[in-house]
């Protein structure tokens, strides 16, 4: 069959979805006078901002060897999320190719996330071919990342065809690659061949029954669910009867394949048939989801779904009960909430929703703060207003009933002046150091195991320790043992104790108390958070006290007051920040830090039957 199927793994920010950019051109995907967006493959707003991919998409590509339209081969490749918050896109997409790419940084080298994605290639037997990325980096540091990527495979016990792999040297922004880590020019052509000569066709049988396992899901406004994956077996027409059979081969509905579409470059295009190997997009039926086999009606058996790891952090999800609720978002209530999270829960296997018995909250669980980040943002840009409470782990149980939690790998990448300061944050933390090596360039990498409890709002103090220099991957380990007490933040924050707008009469002296998140003018409530106090404890000041006028004049002029910018938190920042008895108040213009509960009262009671509990 003249047809590949590739998946193209790599850290986030080692050049992936630029180098798909490259492989679109070079294969006359795009017209020569095509205006095409840079990372064309990041469809989504917010994975343009961030630079990150966050859903996994299908592509495809012709390329000639000879340039020739009847040796022409189909490439069918897929673009996989580089953060392992994303990781259970990854999961089942390996399972729709038949050969992976790798794709690593010349100086950076194997990360964390790199080592998630390989391990689970790697265990389906998938073989690699390994590029090299950004060889013209002066930074580069070539024979000892192709060290790290052999030591990386051995560890993630590789067979001895997988450690054969053939390597190339790249740059994806310049759209060149060679067997030769000297050469600085040409084209991908050598990277086309490789992917067509190591990658194997499919191997499938055309003439058995139609069978095709979902691995992503996607809605569309005319047709209704789509369903993505890769023809396991037989070909697929339009309007043939159809059925999805869940893990256990129940059936779970009947229907006809309505519409059947292919990949062609960046679109998905209509087509009357598909056979065994071709990765499409399928529409026609209502409820069959990911990881469900659609088949044939003469089809029993289910196709074998990969198992997804389990969700290791969850938020509480709440209607936003605040003075200022329903001002500036349109999606308000507990049922359009409820509606969303479980559409996101459908599509996005990774995540779990459970509703609260008092049907106005919703715990939400993830892989992690990223991945719960991306979500409250995504519902946010849709005009939701949200309660969001602190991150909290979700703890298990080992064979002998002692409690475990999630741990963490952490590697840290910082100057040598900085190390120190690393390791006894992060000792305070219950992280312990399992490795410790120069990584060139006066860098130290630093290697963890951290309770993930410990590592929840570190990030931002983390970049101030390292004056921003630093770099921090983190990645699911395992459930270890429970580590008890983890210091939390250490200090406490300035609460508004009335409502208004604060002026800067009255936040002049308050600056002194600790650093503002508030500038003059903000609307302001009572419990409404507006600052964070220099002391251990919470206090309660009045942010909109004015001067008081009268008609006796003062020997001098009155002072200018000067305030400092206020500190501006993002949403990742704000979530990592609050406290267990703190709430983000999140809206589409507005992030706002509360108390959860308001009233000064009832939250001296709350904390008089803690301290009693």
């Amino acid at each position: 069959m003249n047809l590949r199927n590739v998946a193209i793994i790599a850290h986030v920010d080692h050049g992936k979805t630029t180098l798909v950019d490259q492989l679109f051109r070079q294969s006359g995907t795009f017209r020569d006078n095509q205006r095409v967006e840079e990372r064309a493959m990041d469809s989504n707003d917010l994975e343009k901002e961030r630079g990150i991919t966050i859903l996994a998409k299908p592509t495809s590509v012709d390329w000639s060897p000879d340039g020739t339209e009847e040796n022409s081969i189909r490439i069918n490749i897929v673009d996989t999320p580089g953060h392992a918050d994303f990781g259970g896109e990854v999961e089942r997409i390996l399972s729709m190719v038949d050969g992976v790419v790798l794709l690593v940084d010349s100086s950076e080298g194997a990360m964390p996330q790199t080592k998630f994605v390989t391990g689970k290639a790697l265990a389906l037997g998938l073989r690699p071919i390994v590029v090299v990325n950004k060889v013209d980096r002066p930074d580069q540091r070539i024979q000892e990342v192709l060290d790290e990527v052999f030591d990386l495979f051995v560890s993630l016990d590789a067979n001895d065809d997988q450690l054969d792999f053939p390597v190339l040297y790249a740059s994806g922004r310049n759209g060149y690659a060679s067997e030769d880590p000297d050469r600085r020019e040409g084209t991908l052509a050598p990277l086309f061949q490789k992917i067509v000569d190591h990658v194997p066709p499919p191997a499938l049988d055309v003439d058995a029954p139609f069978t095709f396992l979902v691995t992503l899901l996607d809605r569309d406004n005319f047709l209704g669910r789509v369903l993505t994956g890769r023809v396991t077996s037989g070909k697929v027409r339009a309007n043939q009867a159809i059925h999805a059979l869940d893990m256990d081969g129940n059936i779970i509905e009947t229907g006809r394949a309505s519409k059947i579409m292919t990949f062609r470059g960046l679109d998905r295009v209509p087509t009357d048939e598909a056979q065994a190997g071709d990765i499409i997009s399928l529409a026609g039926l209502a409820v069959a989801t990911v990881s469900n086999t659609i088949a044939d009606t003469s089809v029993s058996v289910p196709i074998q779904a990969q198992p997804i790891d389990p969700p290791t952090l969850s938020m509480r999800f709440a209607v936003n009960d605040s003075p200022m609720a329903g001002r500036e978002g349109s999606k308000v209530t507990s049922r359009m909430i409820r509606d969303r999270l479980f559409r996101e829960a459908e599509s996005n296997v990774a995540i779990k929703v459970t509703e609260s018995a008092d049907k106005d909250s919703f715990e939400v669980a993830g892989r992690g703060e990223l991945q719960l980040g991306v979500l409250i943002e995504t519902m946010r840009r849709e005009g939701f207003e949200l309660g969001i409470s602190r991150p909290r782990v979700l703890y298990g149980e080992d064979d002998h009933g002692k409690r475990t939690e999630p741990y963490e790998t952490v590697v840290i990448d910082v100057d040598g002046e900085y190390s120190g300061t690393v390791v006894e944050k992060m000792a305070i933390r219950k992280g312990e150091m399992t490795d410790m090596r120069p990584s060139g360039g006066g860098k130290t990498r630093i290697t963890f195991s951290a309770p993930s409890r410990g590592l929840i709002g570190y990030h931002g103090e983390f970049l101030s320790d390292t004056r921003g220099t630093g770099i921090m991957n983190r990645l699911f380990e395992k459930y270890g043992p429970h580590k008890g007490k983890i210091e939390g933040r250490k200090n406490g924050v300035l609460i508004s104790n009335g409502a208004g707008e604060a002026n800067a009469y009255a936040l002049g002296p308050l600056e002194e108390r600790g650093i503002l998140f508030v500038g003059v003018g903000t609307p302001l409530y009572e419990g409404m958070i507006i600052g964070e106090n220099a002391k251990p404890d919470d206090l309660e000041v009045n942010p909109m006290k004015s001067k008081q006028l009268t008609n006796f004049r003062s020997t001098g002029k009155d002072d200018a007051i000067r305030l400092t910018p206020p500190k501006v938190m993002t949403l990742e920042q704000a979530i990592a920040y609050i406290d267990d008895d703190e709430m983000v108040e999140v809206t589409p213009k507005s992030i706002r830090l509360r108390k959860a509960i308001l009233d000064p009262n009832e939250r001296k009671k709350a904390g008089r039957k803690k301290e009693a509990a």
